[in-house]
């Protein structure tokens, strides 16, 4: 009995111990918003205190670092962003994967890109601060009748 109590407590503890590390969904929002943000504000600075240095990212175009991302801030005109149908899911306690859906008005390289994209994220916790070390969109086509 003794080692049954032992393991539930075990088990609680740890439970607890995640939930703690763990941001909630509103926190990781943010996250994403302040990401997308900066990149539209072409702030490269704030786009790296939420960005890990060894980003990478998987697009249509290619696979990106965070170099390319970088590159491409520039090229981009983004108007603006909404980020729906938000939602997260944990990898543990320090690994959070966000997918969401985010219509964007503007152009790249001087075409328009504007549209909806299905997006997702990979975010690791590190020193009390959530990077961005993955990330994917691809824009969503219309139904075929």
């Amino acid at each position: 009995m003794k080692k049954y109590i032992t393991y539930a407590m075990t088990i609680l503890f740890a439970t607890i111990a995640v939930s703690i590390a763990a941001p909630d969904k509103d926190a990781m929002m943010a996250n994403e918003k302040a990401a997308w943000q900066a990149f539209k504000d072409k702030k490269a600075d704030d786009f790296k205190k939420v960005v890990a240095a060894d980003f990478r990212g998987a697009y249509a175009e290619g696979i990106s670092t965070m170099q390319t991302e970088l590159d491409d801030m520039k090229k981009w005109d983004m108007k603006s962003f909404t980020i729906s149908d938000f939602n997260v899911v944990s990898g543990g306690a320090d690994t959070m994967v966000t997918t969401y859906t985010v219509k964007i008005e503007g152009t790249y390289d001087g075409k328009d890109a504007s549209g909806t994209y299905n997006a997702g994220s990979v975010w690791k916790g590190k020193n009390g601060a959530w990077m961005a070390i993955f990330h994917t969109n691809v824009k969503q086509e219309a139904a075929a009748k």
